[in-house]
């Protein structure tokens, strides 16, 4: 197994000036788009966007889209964006090449930013292939405990979610290309839901994790009457021990809200820490 750290995003690094400013190495900025271990669901919110996505095509040259062609990648290219997790050695490789080439990387949804639903098997991992393989098939290659790109290397910016919401896509994508000193938003979805004027499903005895989730989708989910599931990923502000204060106080078990937490975060930093 290669050797992981917890690299995260950069943050308000060299990158935020943006292509534009920096410069991308020769003409028009090219883009690659390559999937990893996920349902390609988020590639897919991108085309879902048709009329906004046609009015910035003409502004890079997407070089690669493995969800649209099996052409080789090329050997140069400014802007890599990666969805889904990570689960072989061959794609640890991938992303240190990619990462190596690539001016600015993005990561695209929650499966690259958390491990999303792939890391729901990153707990005792070692022993799961068994339970369906007699002998692993070589085509599986050295399979490693599911992981999120932002845990193997540096990303630049992130687009959370599952899926993501095109228009967060293309407001990073723009970023990417001229430049933005906004950072990722770190508070908790509760304030959404106030903004809203949403209600709250813990007096009704139901599960939510706003209490943790990073905010900045609006509440979407909250809004239609379903609990937030925690795919933006925990919040850095959130405060996990108070969190499971307040699930107590409500009468429900904080082992449930732990349990739900692993949905999209069973290998995140901040679950572990328990802090």
């Amino acid at each position: 197994m290669g050797s992981m750290g917890n690299k995260g995003n950069r943050g308000a690094g060299p990158s935020d000036a943006g292509l534009r400013k920096a410069g991308p190495r020769s003409g028009t900025p090219r883009v690659v788009v390559v999937g990893l271990a996920s349902c390609f669901g988020c590639q897919l919110q991108i085309t879902n966007n048709e009329k906004h996505l046609l009015e910035v095509l003409g502004q890079f040259d997407l070089t690669y889209w493995q969800l649209l062609s099996s052409a080789p990648m090329p050997e140069d290219f400014d802007v890599a964006i990666i969805e889904g997790a990570v689960t072989t050695e061959e794609s640890v490789q991938v992303l240190a090449e990619l990462r190596a080439k690539a001016q600015v990387v993005i990561a695209l949804g929650a499966c690259a930013n958390t491990a999303g639903i792939p890391g729901i098997a990153a707990k005792g991992f070692c022993g799961r292939p068994a339970e369906v393989y007699s002998t692993l098939p070589s085509v599986c290659g050295d399979l490693i405990a599911p992981r999120s790109v932002t845990s193997v290397i540096e990303v630049d910016y992130q687009v959370p979610c599952c899926p993501i919401d095109p228009s967060e896509f293309l407001e990073v994508l723009s970023k990417a290309f001229y430049g933005s000193n906004r950072p990722l938003t770190e508070k908790t979805m509760c304030g959404d839901c106030k903004r809203n004027e949403t209600g709250c499903f813990y007096p009704q005895q139901e599960l939510c994790l706003g209490l943790v989730t990073r905010a900045g989708c609006g509440a979407r989910c909250v809004k239609v009457g379903r609990p937030c599931s925690g795919c933006r990923g925990i919040s850095p502000e959130a405060n996990l021990a108070s969190a499971r204060e307040s699930v107590v106080r409500y009468g429900l078990a904080a082992e449930g809200f732990d349990a739900a937490l692993e949905l999209f975060n069973q290998t995140n930093p901040l679950l572990q820490g328990k802090d």
